[in-house]
């Protein structure tokens, strides 16, 4: 299964939705605070095309925006 790391920031209740469906099916991933690492902010906003959307997922070299936990599943295991 790829690496999954799920860009966020605080009180993104679709944040926490998505990192919730995630941990009930088992799949692991990493997190990243965008408001504590602003440089990790310009990853996501280089990643959607200027905004800071939350969640922003990579896995592998490819991004995902707000993104479905079906999405980041099927993702991480091709």
């Amino acid at each position: 299964m790829a690496a999954v790391t799920i860009y966020w920031r605080p009180m993104c209740g679709y944040c926490e939705v998505l990192k919730r469906e995630l941990d009930g099916r088992g799949v692991d991933y990493d997190t990243v605070d965008i408001w504590a690492d602003r440089d990790q902010a310009d990853v996501v906003r280089k990643a959607t095309g200027g905004d800071e959307i939350v969640p922003t997922v990579r896995i592998g070299g490819r991004f995902f925006v707000n993104p479905s936990a079906d999405e980041v599943e099927e993702a991480a295991a091709a």
